[in-house]
């Protein structure tokens, strides 16, 4: 088979000469049996990219092919026996090995399968051409639905029928949009994107565990901000998430490196609330959804119509810290506000930078009670008020600081207290 020059077909050697892949492909290898390697990893090395998760398929039953890694000395775990995949550990690296199979029946989450021996319907049930290539231990490549030449123009196509291949899971919805953001050139293959839209209410029947996982992954890729658009200019992506996406502000996230809780805030939150729903509809842990707690309040704090000067910076770095400031800079970048000015701008570097220590308030409860105030929500109170002083002078460290902090902390302390002689007013009632 004539591989496309634009596509390295040398890779597909270095793939076969690791030591891990030819150690279970010898393993396998039985009279009248095949097995070949399959999927991202073929796809992957085509490429000329880091091969890292691989899969194959063989006509062997999960029983014999168990027998066989273990004769052979390799460590082999039924993980998805009832499927027919068996997880194979060679060289310290994990293979996952199916048994050959075709769906019988599915809901759209759910397939019912049975085993088989015929790679060509087992390459036909895969989601995108791409996907569907094989290599043999013996370096024949196969490519039975058109993948190759997909592959090589940067065409992420479904096999066959795109509402059939939908149909049998709904999940290839956002598949299509993450294949076409990690490998697509130009537009979105035009039937697959139309079988998409038209299989949009099947989004509402798949786990927000199955989504959050696509969607999340769909933003580190190099055309997350084009895919983005798509799903919100065809309706998918308020079905997803119930909300909007700020473009601009995603593109600076992505452009700028950020990690996937940066572009999500920054495309995503506006607000505590949009934090909120995303956490329910991605089901976000607690400390991703934190994150995007801390990046709304800078967002908001960020968003003041005066101007920001050196030590309002330096008091927005303490409250929210640096990597969440920097994250929320980062998205607003070029926009009319914040508006900084030039002595803040200049402290901007220093400030944001990952190994600086946050500024911290040289006034502590210790210090409080070690002046006579007793433990307990006094303490909290004066070292409040503290704080709002601190915060409103720039986080100062010098010992004159700390002297104004005492005198802030121990008058609010006293303000709060009943004079000597009077008893405190008795409440409502």
């Amino acid at each position: 088979m004539t591989i496309p020059e634009s596509l390295d077909a040398p890779g597909l050697s270095r793939l076969l000469a690791r030591p891990g892949v030819s150690a279970v492909l010898a393993a396998l290898d039985a009279p009248s049996e095949e097995t070949r390697l399959v999927g991202g990893c073929v796809r992957d090395a085509l490429l000329g990219r880091d091969v890292s998760d691989i899969d194959l398929a063989t006509t062997l039953l999960p029983a014999d092919t168990m027998a066989r890694a273990e004769r052979a000395g390799l460590k082999a775990v039924p993980t998805g026996i009832d499927h027919g995949t068996v997880t194979v550990i060679a060289d310290g690296d994990p293979f996952e090995v199916t048994t050959l199979r075709e769906d019988i029946e599915t809901d759209g989450r759910h397939a019912v399968v049975r085993f088989g021996r015929d790679f060509v319907r087992d390459a036909k049930r895969r989601d995108f051409t791409m996907n569907a290539l094989s290599l043999g231990p013996d370096g024949s490549l196969y490519d039975l639905t058109g993948g190759l030449a997909d592959l090589a123009e940067g065409r992420v196509r479904f096999i066959g029928d795109p509402d059939t291949r939908i149909r049998e899971d709904a999940l290839r919805v956002l598949r299509f949009f993450r294949f076409h953001a990690r490998f697509g050139a130009d537009a979105p293959d035009a039937a697959g994107l139309d079988a998409c839209i038209r299989a949009r209410d099947a989004l509402d029947g798949l786990s927000r565990e199955r989504v959050r996982a696509e969607f999340l992954k769909t933003l580190m890729t190099p055309g997350a901000v084009a895919a983005i658009e798509t799903l919100s200019r065809t309706g998918l992506l308020t079905r997803l998430i119930a909300g909007i996406c700020d473009l601009g502000r995603l593109d600076r996230a992505a452009r700028a490196g950020l990690c996937v809780n940066g572009r999500l805030a920054a495309g995503f939150v506006l607000s505590t609330v949009d934090a909120e729903r995303l956490r329910l509809r991605l089901r976000l842990s607690n400390a991703e959804f934190a994150v995007l707690v801390a990046y709304a309040r800078a967002l908001a704090a960020l968003l003041t119509p005066e101007a920001i000067d050196a030590a309002a910076l330096r008091a927005l770095a303490a409250e929210h810290g640096a990597p969440t400031l920097g994250r929320a800079l980062t998205a607003l970048d070029g926009e009319r506000r914040p508006a900084l000015s030039p002595e803040a701008r200049a402290l901007l570097p220093a400030l944001l930078d990952p190994s600086a220590a946050r500024p911290v308030m040289p006034l502590t409860g210790a210090d409080l009670v070690a002046l006579g105030l007793m433990p307990g929500p006094r303490i909290g109170q004066a070292l409040a008020a503290a704080r709002r002083l601190w915060l409103a002078r720039g986080c100062p460290t010098d010992a004159a600081a700390r002297e104004d902090l005492i005198a802030t902390a121990l008058g609010a302390d006293a303000a709060r207290q009943p004079e000597p002689g009077r008893k405190k007013p008795a409440g409502p009632g």
